[in-house]
């Protein structure tokens, strides 16, 4: 490792920040780790999105020197943390799901990273299993990507397929978003661009996030010095209608809010074919739930269109050269030229 990973001096004030609904269960057995972590100036937040379990009384009974943030109602990931972020002063902000284990000193490359390039908002430490820790994480593995249709992916996991980490991956370098399971960001550029947009509710929200940090001209890297292994699907599990009409509702919305306008003007057509076609195969699979999710996600999407534009935040006027962006269409390379692997796919060329 760098000498430069190994120490920060003087040490910037981190909050870690854990938004937690219903977790108790993860908090219990996560927490632990996260407050074996080594650095000064660390604080550990729980931000509460009125859980209706007992993670309160938990976490007064078992760590009543937790700072807690205690909201009435779920807000979602994306207003949840911007209202709590609104109340925690600190010069890095590290969200991290409550189902992540983490290892002792996995802040310090991803602090030093930041400290050494202004120009750098956010980055993500490589995300294993909890599962199988050999195995990459299907919420943002290596460092995630996107294609020129707005599909994300990620070093180390296409569509559904995730990868053996064998190293391959090991480089810290640009990306396009840093996975919001384990996000290392810049609190000036968070606030500066706006945070979250909370009409997103949950899911792909860091993406959104992460493209608008890049159009303003900063930098979203991988940071593999850095390990954690993530439970993932905690909240909303694989294959939960809510989950399906979330992300395609929320994509939609993003690609109209941060594409060009020339651009706009095909890509949108061509993703509208696109999800038909993942919809009737899912239906002509079996799977009905999957089909009206996707359904109920375009209506969604043109509601937001008529009627809810102004509550979303849209990009800086600044315009910028994009990391960690495919110039080619993922469903053809995976599921017609059947290319699994992220190294597969993309080339010195892209």
């Amino acid at each position: 490792m760098s000498k430069l990973y190994t120490h920060l001096d003087p040490s910037p004030h981190i909050a870690i920040v854990i938004l937690n609904w219903n977790g108790r269960k993860y908090l219990e057995q996560f927490l632990p780790s996260v407050l074996a972590t080594t650095g000064a100036n660390i604080e550990v937040v729980v931000a509460d999105n009125g859980s209706t379990d007992d993670s309160l009384g938990f976490l007064q009974q078992h760590y009543p020197a937790i700072r807690i943030i205690h909201f009435t109602e779920n807000h979602g990931f994306a207003k949840g943390y911007n209202e709590a972020l609104k109340q925690v002063n600190a010069d890095y902000y590290a969200i991290l799901n409550s189902d992540v284990e983490v290892q002792p000193g996995w802040i310090t490359p991803m602090a030093a990273l930041l400290e050494q390039d202004q120009q750098i908002a956010a980055c993500q430490p490589k995300i294993l299993s909890y599962a199988n820790k050999k195995m990459f994480e299907y919420a943002g593995a290596a460092g995630g990507w996107l294609d020129s249709y707005g599909y994300p992916f990620a070093k180390g996991r296409v569509f559904d397929i995730c990868e053996e980490d064998k190293g391959q991956y090991d480089q810290t370098e640009p990306i396009f978003w840093a996975s919001g399971a384990a996000l290392f960001i810049r609190a000036s550029v968070f606030h500066e661009v706006k945070g979250f947009d909370e009409y997103f509710f949950a899911h792909q929200e860091e993406i959104d996030l992460c493209w608008r940090i890049q159009l303003a001209g900063y930098k979203i890297y991988s940071c593999p010095a850095s390990t954690v292994y993530h439970v993932g699907g905690g909240t909303l599990p694989k294959g939960n209608s809510l989950k399906t009409f979330l992300n395609f509702r929320n994509n939609r919305i993003m690609l109209s809010k941060n594409l060009p306008f020339a651009k706009k003007l095909w890509v949108m057509p061509v993703r509208n074919l696109l999800d038909a076609v993942s919809a009737w195969k899912g239906l002509l699979a079996g799977d009905g739930g999957y089909f009206v999710a996707i359904v109920k996600a375009q209506l969604a999407f043109i509601k937001w269109w008529c009627w809810h534009r102004k509550k979303s935040v849209f990009p800086s006027t600044k315009k910028a050269p994009l990391s960690g962006y495919l110039h080619k269409n993922m469903a053809w390379q995976h599921f017609v030229k059947k290319k699994k692997y992220f190294s597969e796919i993309v080339d010195k060329t892209t």
